[in-house]
């Protein structure tokens, strides 16, 4: 059974915002101005310059391929059953990590001490529950979360910059060039939300018009508020923010604005909520086109009668994030997160590069630029980080081989 097409223009922005906001916008500032320092500014231009190179790969096969599982079906298509697989996996092990990282900090913000994991677990729970009940639903609640962070953004920056004139941020370290990648590495965690748009190809209006217009106005849209609040953050906390779970309530506290913390709190758990839930909704997508070719468990492709979603999918997705949560530390998480993504992105310049004829909307150096990014900020990020996600890649080739040596048999 097909997925059904019910989600604009509009809803495929708001879902790929809802995405690239949440994901990092309240979370990621801390992790990367303590290993980028003075250079957290060159680091979000690098990570914003790969991101779109990836988005245009992202928009070229979509248009091409309007299927629900992103580069997975991508690159099936194009380079062979092997490299979707690895794609996906890439995809579905690192996007798992960013629901938890999302997860933690909605807790961060919301929960009080001592309650973070619980206040967490719940919220997955509750988002997964409301993805079993229809995209259009997803949506709406998206939209609605999207708006709530971006009135909380503007607050933060609004006292921000007022406060610019009498603040004393801490000194920042001088950047190295490595230290400017790895920051760069994890800003990338941040972005990589229009990833969202492309897994939902089965179900957007129009996907061969759409996809590739959702996915430049997202990233186009992310981009200015992360700068505006990348910006605010150094300039009012400096080395501060990376001592800090909350670094955005810490700015409106630095202004002498302390009453409006319970604002931004709001505001900030809307964020990652709706960053959560997106992150839910595309998982389960690519999940479900797993499974359906037999590269994840046949029984997570089965699709819902009345309410049109990969149900078991979404569920399975969702316990596997409760036990991330309970194990789980953030810095962790975002660098395994963006170990995950970034091997998804470089699979999905590969497949773009191939692409010829009427297929082709982009240059092909776009491409090589993007692929050559990955590389670069893969190879930067956390040791630990790496050397997790390695072992977790060589895992999923594993079970492929065994699924496919007893098939055969």
């Amino acid at each position: 059974m097909p997925l059904a097409r019910r989600l604009s223009l509009a809803d495929a922005v708001v879902i790929g915002l809802g995405s690239m906001i949440g994901a990092g916008v309240f979370s990621v500032w801390g992790p990367a101005i303590g290993v980028a320092g003075n250079g957290i500014l060159i680091a979000l231009g690098v990570a914003a310059v790969v991101a779109y190179c990836n988005a245009t790969a992202s928009a070229q096969l979509a248009a091409s391929y309007p299927v629900a599982g992103g580069t997975y079906a991508y690159a099936r298509a194009e380079i062979g059953p092997w490299w979707g697989f690895l794609a996906g996996w890439s995809f579905v092990i690192g996007k798992i990590a960013s629901c938890a990282a999302m997860a933690l900090t909605f807790a961060a913000y919301a929960a009080p001490a001592g309650w973070q994991v619980p206040v967490a677990v719940v919220a997955v729970a509750a988002l997964v529950a409301v993805n079993c009940f229809g995209v259009t639903r997803t949506a709406l609640l998206t939209r609605i979360l999207v708006v709530c962070s971006l009135l909380g953004l503007a607050v933060v920056v609004a006292i921000g910059v007022g406060s610019l004139p009498g603040s004393d941020p801490a000194p920042l370290s001088d950047p190295t060039a490595y230290g400017v990648l790895q920051g760069a590495g994890l800003l990338f965690f941040a972005f990589a939300g229009y990833a969202r748009i492309a897994t939902l190809g089965e179900e957007v209006v129009d996907p061969v018009r759409t996809i590739p217009r959702a996915i430049v106005l997202a990233l186009g849209g992310a981009v200015v508020v992360y700068a505006a609040v990348g910006i605010t953050v150094t300039l009012t906390l400096g080395a501060d923010a990376a001592a800090t779970g909350a670094p955005l309530a810490e700015v409106v506290a630095a202004g002498g604005w302390s009453a409006l913390g319970p604002v931004v709190r709001i505001a900030a758990a809307a964020a990652s909520l709706g960053a959560l839930l997106a992150l839910l909704t595309g998982i389960g997508r690519t999940t479900l086109a797993m499974a359906r070719e037999s590269d994840l468990p046949r029984v997570l492709a089965r699709i819902d009668d009345r309410w049109h979603v990969p149900r078991r999918a979404e569920i399975a997705v969702g316990v596997v994030v409760i036990g991330i949560v309970l194990l789980g530390d953030l810095r962790e998480t975002i660098g395994f997160s963006s170990f995950g993504v970034l091997l998804y992105y470089l699979i999905a310049n590969a497949a773009a590069f191939r692409q010829t004829g009427p297929a082709r909307r982009y240059p092909r150096a776009l491409q090589v630029i993007g692929a050559l990014g990955c590389l670069l900020l893969v190879n930067s990020l956390p040791i630990v980080a790496s050397l997790i996600g390695t072992a977790v890649v060589l895992a999923g080739v594993a079970y492929r081989l065994i699924r496919l040596r007893v098939s055969r048999r």
